[in-house]
């Protein structure tokens, strides 16, 4: 993913913030009236982390290595395991094979709502001022999205929600600038061949599962649909992650969806200090981060 801009001026964040807020906590007081069916909550971050401690173990998963393609076959086999329709999605770029992983269920049930996250990893750990060269392990950057999703594939109650649901798994996301390789590669790939698809919605999760997880809203996602996660969140008592507060302008795969009149969002903790560095290691990711965003997620699919 690529930082656009940060926020800085406490004026533009205060006009940027008013509608957010007043949405967020309008969502906030219906939570608490009991008038939103709750799920069972079964999504376990142990579960989740054993996930990134496989990825982790593969070696880097840079698009078209060897790591890369055992990461992309587990997330098939432990998806159709959980019962959910998979297939790949190849396409080459730059002469690298690359593929994206698509999961349905409740196929034909209601409305698609795509959740998403990327699986490769960085071939440059360029922001390693000792070692820029090295590629990045991508506990976070990567692994801890991919978990999250394939988590959620075990514990989402499927017959509480009204949509069908795809999980997708993006490849070549995490090489731009890198030997004049773009961004958000497969997601682009994805998006551009929906054909008459249109979904509901598209959430994207992308580093959220460091130890101090902070989530603030990113300017280019969809405004209704980020206050409806965040009051999710705030419901369930994750007020201390997720502020209503905007504060990156994100290039990340939830904008290829975007840029076709879907409603996107990314979830993303852009603080994370060991961004694209070696120190990006299955020890800076929590287990109870990954649960809390997890279960919003479940909660919130899981809702009519």
């Amino acid at each position: 993913m690529k930082l656009l801009e940060a926020i800085r001026k406490p004026h533009t964040i205060l006009l940027l913030s008013i509608g957010l807020i007043a949405l967020l906590l309008l969502g906030v007081l219906v939570w608490r009236s009991g008038l939103f069916p709750r799920g069972g909550g079964d999504f376990n971050g142990e579960n989740a982390y054993a996930h990134v401690l496989t990825q982790v173990a593969f070696g880097p998963r840079i698009t078209g290595t060897t790591p890369n393609i055992k990461t992309g076959d587990y997330i098939s086999e432990q998806l159709h395991s959980a019962g959910w329709q998979v297939e790949f999605q190849p396409f080459t770029y730059r002469d690298t094979a690359a593929r994206n992983i698509i999961a349905r269920a409740n196929v034909g049930r209601g409305p698609i709502f795509i959740l998403g996250a990327h699986y490769d990893t960085r071939k440059h750990a360029d922001q390693d001022s000792a070692h820029p060269t090295d590629p990045v392990p991508g506990a976070n950057d990567g692994a801890s999205g991919a978990a999250v999703l394939l988590e959620l594939a075990r514990s989402l109650d499927l017959t509480a929600s009204p949509h069908e649901i795809w999980l997708t798994f993006f490849d070549a996301e995490d090489n731009g600038n890198i030997e004049d390789w773009e961004w958000i590669i497969g997601s682009q790939y994805m998006a551009d061949h929906l054909g008459e698809v249109q979904p509901e919605g598209m959430i994207l999760v992308d580093m959220v599962g460091d130890t101090d997880q902070q989530f603030y809203f990113d300017t280019n996602s969809d405004p209704a649909l980020s206050a409806r996660v965040w009051t999710v969140a705030a419901g369930l008592g994750y007020g201390e992650h997720f502020f209503p507060v905007p504060r990156w302008t994100m290039t990340d795969d939830h904008i290829p969806f975007k840029e076709r009149g879907i409603p996107a969002i990314d979830i993303i903790d852009f603080d994370y200090p060991d961004w694209h560095k070696t120190t990006d290691t299955a020890d800076k990711v929590s287990a109870a981060s990954l649960e809390r965003v997890g279960r919003t997620l479940e909660y919130f699919l899981e809702v009519p």
